[in-house]
């Protein structure tokens, strides 16, 4: 994992128990909807893998099951080898802690300088002054931005935005590294640019799970490939492009 800062006091997982598994879940909302039917899989720790599908596919609500904003219909779902369902209300936000997520749209503070924005993910949960000062540069200069640290959102390019976003959501050197449509705002360059930067954070043992519409980077990178239509998993495979090749 990135740096040596004390994880959350969520309890330890089982010793070889997947990051990220589903048996058998299904999500059915109250107007009838299946967002997700039947769905099996099991991410260890370590990899990288994309999540695609066209618009409704369940990709969304796939994402929203891991980090617990909302609870399967049936089957269940576990994170680190805990039972998401299974936990008390008071643990979710220091298990969403040991989750990193960034957006298609950045969600930077935007009176805030780079520096701030990073820091401010540390200062609600307490996070000691000393080990702010410490952690903020460090992260910047891991995403690049360590002469822009003073700088607002809105004096940064969209893939500057984009590496804010992912030095904030590394503050508490969580277990995984959730990417929802991290490109989607970002020209073909910039795109592969923030794709290395992935691939780097992945390398220091973060896993990654990226949700993507972008199938020449799917395409490009030859990893696992998770596929949803109509809430249905119906390809899963490593070293696979965007669609199924024959």
């Amino acid at each position: 994992m990135i740096g040596t800062m004390e994880r959350p006091s969520v309890e330890q997982a089982p010793v070889g128990e997947p990051v990220i598994s589903m048996v058998d879940v299904g999500m059915t909302y109250p107007n009838g909807k299946a967002a997700l039917v039947d769905v099996n899989v099991s991410i260890p720790a370590g990899d990288f893998v994309f999540l695609v599908g066209p618009s409704g596919a369940g990709k969304t609500t796939f994402i929203r099951l891991v980090i617990r904003e909302q609870l399967p219909t049936a089957g269940r779902v576990t994170v680190a080898g805990y039972d998401l369902s299974r936990l008390r209300r008071s643990q979710v936000p220091a298990l969403r802690r040991r989750i990193g997520i960034v957006f298609q749209d950045f969600r930077l503070l935007p009176s805030k300088t780079v520096s701030e924005n990073v820091a401010f993910a540390l200062e609600v949960t307490g996070a000691p002054r000393g080990e702010i000062k410490r952690r903020v540069p460090q992260l910047l200069s891991l995403v690049g931005l360590h002469e822009h640290d003073d700088h607002l959102p809105t004096q940064l390019s969209g893939g500057e935005q984009q590496r804010a976003a992912i030095a904030r959501a590394l503050v508490h050197d969580p277990a995984m590294l959730i990417a929802d449509e991290p490109t989607g705002n970002l020209d073909p360059v910039t795109s592969w640019e923030l794709i290395q930067l992935l691939i780097q954070i992945n390398s220091m043992g973060t896993t990654v799970l990226m949700a993507t519409h972008n199938q020449e980077i799917v395409n490009a990178m030859r990893r696992r490939v998770l596929a949803l239509e109509q809430g249905t998993l119906v390809r899963d495979e490593s070293g696979a492009a965007y669609e199924r090749e024959y």
